[in-house]
């Protein structure tokens, strides 16, 4: 089944921080992610500790034990993650399609071959969907 724009996550800033943060690992425990993302903030651990919980209730983030740790990592790739976002803002700021966008991803090297070809599969699939 293809996946329509309301299936795609809709990540809030501080969310995307820390999904950020566990695409470019091979997982990591709440105190790892609060050093990476929340000690920069300024959150109180408890913060960092609410945001993984939160994705991981959304289903964004899967929790394994590994030695008695509690480890964190995506359950969703980075393209999927964006997806949405790239959507709202080519439609909302630019008034036009998703496809300019994600061709300035291509452009820039800030996505992987992989990463650009499954977002434009996603945001394809998700405005035939719409229409």
């Amino acid at each position: 089944m293809k996946p329509n724009l309301k299936d795609l996550p809709r990540l809030t800033p501080a969310e995307l921080e820390v999904m950020k943060v566990l695409w470019e690992t091979d997982g990591l425990s709440a105190r790892e992610v609060h050093t990476m993302v929340g000690v920069p903030r300024d959150w109180a651990y408890s913060t960092t500790r609410t945001h993984i919980d939160r994705l991981v209730r959304k289903g964004l983030v899967e929790k394994a034990s590994f030695h008695g740790l509690n480890v964190f990592k995506p359950s969703i790739s980075r393209a999927s993650g964006l997806a949405r976002m790239v959507s709202d803002f080519a439609h909302q700021v630019l008034g036009s399609s998703p496809q300019p966008v994600v061709s300035l991803f291509a452009e820039t090297g800030q996505l992987e071959r992989h990463e650009i070809d499954e977002l434009t599969r996603l945001l394809e699939a998700s405005d035939e969907r719409e229409v």
